[in-house]
């Protein structure tokens, strides 16, 4: 009986200190509602060959995961822009060197309710008329966008302002990141504005493209037109095509993770990042996102080995227009 006791007395402590058997190792990971899903699919298949390693994907927007980021509560932040100056500055306050990693392309999409049977398209200068922050209150009709649309109540949804995909749809559509209107309904849940875009015959609203080909049966798409000949005649309709051959602009973008170097340094982590790269590149078109050229993941991995910290576009936040192969293939070229 002593001997009994005196066995569980010394498991007991051996899992105190490191557990009488074998601890899932934990990967965390947070941010963008655009890029989780691609995360997502990347980790419930990563566990499948991983043993004990585990990985938690939440959604706190692109501005909500660098926070958490940047004061080290997670190991990787998924971020549908690049990193800003005031992220950059709180990384650094709190010791958090990141390597910068491109998984995908992905567009905006413009949406409306399937009963809207008078907009057809739409162009870069009338959602810039509709979004920008003098239009509050004032463009607040679909007549007010375009005459020989109805005098009748416009109702806008878009994403949150912690999201990268408001940062990015205001730095392309008005010319300023984080400058809009603010009487729209909004949320980080790209989920939540499909739900109530398809209720509201009135309704136009932007998210990620994916969310958009999810749930095409319950909405319409708009395309854009930008005005430059260059990108193609007239309105340009989203989609994988017209997003990797950059014409559908100025709403399409790369997405990212960003990964935290001194959780490179535990085996999960890495071992979870590498599988990303290898395997990313299938998942994201089964995710309906727009995968990178194989290049790009093979300069991405080798960024990651080299543990390249630091961001392609200088820390300055998102930039429209850019070619995420040509940003590595420059960088490559650069010595350290």
């Amino acid at each position: 009986m002593n001997r009994t006791i005196g066995l569980a007395v010394l498991c007991a402590a051996l899992v105190l200190a490191t557990g009488c058997k074998k601890q899932a190792s934990l990967v965390k990971v947070d941010g963008s509602s655009t890029v989780f899903p691609i995360t997502e699919a990347v980790a419930e298949q990563f566990q499948k060959t991983a043993g004990s390693a585990r990985v938690t994907v939440g959604i706190s927007g692109t501005g909500g995961g660098f926070q958490k980021f940047c004061r080290g509560e997670t190991d990787i932040s998924d971020a549908s822009r690049p990193i800003k100056p005031t992220e950059v500055e709180a990384c650094r306050n709190g010791g958090v060197e990141y390597v910068e990693v491109p998984v995908a392309y992905d567009g905006i999409a413009i949406v409306v309710n399937p009963r809207n049977t008078w907009a057809n398209d739409i162009t870069v200068e009338e959602l810039r008329r509709l979004w920008r922050p003098e239009a509050q209150g004032r463009v607040t009709r679909w007549n007010h966008i375009r005459p020989s649309w109805p005098d009748r109540e416009i109702h806008l949804f878009g994403a949150g302002v912690d999201s990268g995909t408001y940062d990015y749809f205001t730095e392309a559509i008005v010319g300023k990141e984080h400058s809009s209107r603010g009487d729209y309904t909004s949320s980080e849940d790209d989920n939540v504005l499909v739900q109530g875009i398809a209720s509201d015959e009135l309704a136009l609203g932007f998210f990620g493209l994916a969310y958009y080909e999810e749930n095409k049966s319950r909405l319409k798409v708009l395309p854009v037109d930008d005005g430059k000949p260059e990108n193609g005649a007239g309105p340009i309709v989203p989609s994988v095509e017209t997003v990797r051959n950059g014409t559908y602009q100025p709403l399409s973008r790369p997405l990212f993770i960003y990964v935290s170097k001194r959780a490179l340094d535990r085996s999960e982590v890495s071992s979870f990042v590498r599988f990303y790269l290898e395997n990313g590149q299938r998942l994201v078109g089964e995710v309906g996102y727009i995968p990178l050229p194989d290049r790009a993941y093979t300069l991405a991995r080798e960024r990651v080995d080299a543990r390249r910290t630091g961001s392609m576009f200088g820390g300055r936040g998102s930039q429209v227009g850019v070619s995420i192969e040509s940003l590595l293939e420059r960088e490559a070229e650069t010595p350290r």
